[in-house]
């Protein structure tokens, strides 16, 4: 009914208030693994002034650790800055210590200052993706191969047969071809339901039962709190969600294509687009779940502070969920 996603933004925290925030994250991943929470997703970004998490992995091992059965998605893995090689054994140690609760939404990334600061050519990511992809296969089979003239062999293999769960992420025909080709499911970012009909049929004609393939709406709710205030809510914690819009549509830029995209730059016109950024109340919410299927709550949004956010969540325990669960 609900899956909680954190980005760690901290625009202007210190070095307690970050404590605080990771250490909520954590307890929040143990609330939502009490209250029948989907999935908990967390992202990757690099050499962000505001924080966004730069290291997924390390952060889905500390949720692993805190919970024994919750779901956890790296969403996206920015694969093509990584070696592969070394991706592939962290990856392989997190699926034994999670018993292979951590998926993957594999991406390629849009931002040219990451590639420049890990020394990748952004014009060649595509093909650097499928040569991953392919690195990945190999080192998860446990045995000797090479990887850019280098031998290589991972060990130890992880736990799920094959390796951890992948999916594809992106926007784009190229994305949904690669998806198929690699058989995997598509996770797009949304705004063109056509990707889903490019993925299909792409896995027909390559024999392949298509996998999991989710395109959410132009204006999908990603980002939902709930409160028995809306105005205040607003009021208050606005800026935060304002902060992580306009990062985002700084850094995806006029051509990029993304269901949760916003073009405010004031609060009033976030919360006027209805769309990727929404306050509910909790019959709101109700409502909202039983239209869409699931509530998408990102508690952290933008550095809110971990007592504002549980505000939001307790609001979910106490009078959203039971009302879904009755209802």
């Amino acid at each position: 009914m609900f899956v909680l996603r954190f980005d760690m933004r901290a625009p202007d925290h210190g070095p307690d208030e970050l404590r605080a925030l990771y250490a909520a994250a954590l307890e929040m991943a143990e609330w939502g693994e009490r209250q029948g929470c989907w999935a908990a997703l967390v992202s990757e970004h690099h050499g962000s002034s505001d924080g966004y998490l730069p290291a997924p992995l390390v952060l889905a091992t500390a949720m692993a650790a805190r919970t024994r059965t919750l779901p956890i998605q790296v969403a996206a893995l920015l694969v093509p800055l990584h070696d592969p090689i070394e991706l592939a054994e962290q990856m392989a140690v997190l699926d034994i210590l999670s018993a292979g609760r951590v998926s993957y939404v594999t991406a390629l990334g849009y931002r040219p200052e990451e590639y420049a600061m890990f020394g990748r050519d952004m014009r060649r990511r595509g093909r650097r993706m499928d040569a991953c992809l392919e690195a990945l296969r190999h080192a998860w089979t446990g045995e000797p191969f090479t990887f850019e003239g280098r031998p290589a062999r991972v060990t130890p293999r992880p736990s799920t047969p094959g390796g951890p769960t992948l999916f594809m992420g992106g926007n784009s025909e190229a994305a949904a071809r690669r998806a198929a080709r690699f058989g995997m499911g598509l996770l797009a970012e949304g705004g063109d339901p056509g990707i889903a009909d490019v993925y299909r049929d792409e896995c027909r004609r390559l024999g392949r039962e298509p996998g999991p393939c989710t395109v959410p709406p132009a204006g999908a709710a990603t980002s939902c709190f709930v409160t028995l205030d809306p105005d205040r809510a607003w009021h208050d914690l606005g800026a935060y969600l304002l902060h992580d819009a306009v990062r985002y549509a700084d850094w995806m830029g006029p051509d990029h294509a993304s269901a949760s995209r916003s073009q405010a730059t004031t609060v009033e016109a976030l919360r006027a687009e209805a769309g990727a950024y929404r306050i509910f109340t909790p019959d709101e919410a109700v409502a909202h779940v039983r239209a869409h299927g699931v509530l998408m709550l990102q508690p952290l949004c933008g550095g809110m502070p971990p007592e504002r956010a549980w505000e939001s969540l307790e609001l979910v325990e106490s009078r959203v969920l039971p009302a879904l669960r009755t209802g």
